[in-house]
């Protein structure tokens, strides 16, 4: 493939709207949650990916995996770790077992929460999507984030 092949510049076209969607469902999501319960995306979506993990008696991760799975760097990660540590809604432990690995897990208040706000993070991602299918670049990608729901 060349630059200028039309199998690319789709490809490129197709990444653009699926970086335009991700951005406008982020920032939509961002203002509902800063304005009704002082949590950023980011910080909704960790407490979220730590509350459903299983292991023990609550949901804890080590540090590194809490940098995998919300998609920031280590350093990134251990500063959202701290700013939510500081307001209560995260601890962190040394691993009983293996005294240098460090676990994160959800507090009682990150756990209350966290369930406040995911009515709001929930109707924020249901508007943002309606929004975004009415553009017709973005419909088809609407449609395939709706068919990758699986109800419960």
């Amino acid at each position: 493939m060349t630059a200028t092949d039309p199998a690319l510049t789709g490809l490129a076209q197709g990444w653009c709207a699926l970086t335009v969607l991700h951005g406008r469902i982020e920032a939509h999501i961002e203002r509902a949650l800063q304005a009704k319960h002082e949590l950023s995306v980011r910080e909704y979506s960790l407490l979220d990916v730590l509350s459903r993990q299983h292991d023990g008696t609550g949901g804890m991760l080590q540090m590194k995996q809490v940098a995998d799975a919300i998609v920031l760097s280590q350093s990134a990660t251990t500063r959202l770790v701290t700013r939510l540590e500081d307001r209560g809604l995260l601890a962190r432990y040394l691993c009983p077992t293996d005294r240098r690995g460090i676990y994160t897990k959800v507090t009682d208040t990150g756990r209350t929460l966290l369930e406040t706000a995911r009515p709001t993070n929930d109707a924020a991602l249901r508007e943002a999507l309606d929004e975004a299918a009415a553009n017709p670049e973005l419909a088809p990608l609407v449609r395939t984030v709706e068919s990758l729901h699986t109800p419960a």
